[in-house]
């Protein structure tokens, strides 16, 4: 072990840096937040710390480093271009035993600064003891996705009930089990959702009882799993899903995602489609409660967002009836998720000041929409689950005032390597879909924005893309026509 890591105790403590630039500013930053009393000595400085100065945050000696600045320090940190000061501060800091860092010098550094994950009063450190800073960070991006936020929360309450637990549990080995099961278990999510006052009444019975208990009651998370590419998933999504005992899971959840849940928990498949339902959804809400009424951590995975035609809100209902714990765990939804990875931006300041999201599949089989309100100019309709109704959505916008060759477009497993998107016009879209046969989950989106899919596409899947083109006018807008609906 090249060095002892420690953490230091600065706050209110004068602490010296030594160099006015960007680099500077940053360590100056993180003293700051460390609670530091900081005095900054350069002849200028840049624009970050010049404004901490005017916020009166720190102190400026404005002038070279001398020898005799370091006197009364708790920590010097020397971050200019000049060697030899950097070197000259090193010294003295080093023989008054003053703990000096210098930026990118380890040889003259008593410390180093590792790469940190701030969740206080959780703090995580890495260093690749000066070797190289890149790999520290890169391996801080790693942590950050595995360390909920709400760890500073949990160590809060653990702080707050630490001595109750000790008086309680005088074995050593009982007490380590207690706070195991807390920090894992349901007290640990009630605080993540932010239920404080469940995981306090949580904490109060476990102590009265001895043994922490949540009445033998699980709980239910709805994950969005957004729309397909794994990498759009939160980091919450990620950890609750690989925490669950039971996965509940959608058909449009793709094999990549559903690998990245725990490998021995339980699978079961609830997956819908036009005319074919393994399960009902009364039943899928029902499953939801039985299982957490087992105990069990149970995750709801479904495609795109779970409150946006997800049926989300159906099963929480059903969930809050019953007095089941749930979390609700947004995701990218299908129309952010497909626009993005096809570059059809769903808003534009020259071409659609408001989107619309819509179902083309209502719960008895119509289609009954509020037509006059889509046919709208400079807006962006997408269509969810509107593929069987393809003919009669471009027949419909059309007889209310859209005109026949305002672009339209079709995303088949939008941000998929098997993604394909099929571009054309309310008069054309019908013909493609019939020429080509795009397969479910296919996207509809309506709009002048898709124009701008020739100029912005990024995104290259593995599947050639087929599009057929038209120019459209923005002035070619007709009054809408007076029609029976």
């Amino acid at each position: 072990m090249d060095y002892l890591p420690i953490f230091l105790d600065v706050k209110t403590r004068l602490c010296i840096v030594v160099g006015g630039g960007e680099i500077a500013s940053r360590k100056a930053a993180l003293l700051q937040n460390a609670g530091a009393q900081i005095r900054v000595i350069s002849p200028e400085l840049g624009p970050s710390l010049l404004a901490l100065k005017e916020q009166n945050e720190i102190e400026h000696e404005a002038r070279e480093y001398s020898q005799g600045d370091l006197e009364g320090a708790r920590l010097v940190i020397a971050a200019t271009d000049n060697m030899a000061v950097n070197r000259q501060v090193s010294e003295e800091a080093q023989a008054h035993g003053i703990p000096v860092n210098v930026v990118d010098q380890p040889e003259l550094c008593s410390f180093i600064m590792p790469a940190i994950i701030d969740r206080s009063p959780v703090i995580a450190a890495v260093s690749t003891s000066g070797a190289s800073p890149v790999l520290a960070r890169l391996i801080r991006g790693r942590l950050e996705s595995l360390i909920p936020s709400g760890y500073g929360r949990l160590a809060e309450l653990a702080s707050r009930f630490r001595d109750r637990v000790k008086a309680r549990f005088t074995n050593p080995t009982d007490r380590r089990r207690f706070w195991e099961e807390v920090l894992q278990g349901g007290v640990a999510e009630r605080v993540f959702s932010g239920h404080h006052e469940e995981a306090n009444r949580l904490m109060e019975q476990a102590l009265a009882e001895n043994a922490l208990t949540t009445d033998g009651m699980g709980e239910v998370y709805l994950v969005g799993g957004g729309p397909g590419d794994p990498d759009l998933l939160s980091f919450r999504a990620l950890r609750l899903m690989q925490q669950a005992d039971v996965v509940v899971y959608d058909r449009l959840i793709s094999k990549p995602i559903l690998e990245m849940t725990r490998r021995d928990a339980e699978r079961v498949y609830v997956g819908k489609e036009n005319n074919h339902h393994v399960m009902c959804q009364e039943d899928i809400n029902q499953l939801l409660a039985k299982l957490a009424k087992q105990g069990k951590r149970v995750v709801r995975l479904k495609g795109g967002d779970p409150f946006i035609f997800g049926r989300g809100g159906e099963e929480i209902d059903t969930l809050a009836e019953q007095g089941i714990p749930f979390q609700v765990v947004p995701g990218v939804t299908a129309a952010s998720g497909c626009a993005s990875y096809s570059g059809i931006p769903l808003t534009h300041r020259d071409y659609a000041q408001s989107v619309v999201f819509v179902t083309g599949h209502l719960k008895d089989d119509s289609l009954n929409l509020n037509w006059k309100a889509l046919a709208q100019p400079r807006q962006t309709v997408v269509f969810y689950m509107g593929l069987m109704s393809l003919p009669h959505i471009c027949r419909e916008l059309q007889a209310h005032g859209m005109p026949a060759n305002l672009p339209a477009a079709l995303v088949q497993k939008g941000t998929t390597p098997q993604q394909k998107v099929y571009t054309g016009t309310l008069a054309t879209l019908a013909g493609i879909a019939e020429k080509y046969k795009p397969k479910p989950p296919t996207l509809i989106i309506v709009g002048e924005v898709v124009e701008l899919r020739d100029k912005l596409n990024w995104y290259q899947s593995g599947e050639e893309t087929t599009e057929e083109t038209a120019s459209f006018e923005p002035a070619a807008w007709p009054e809408p026509e007076r029609v029976r609906s």
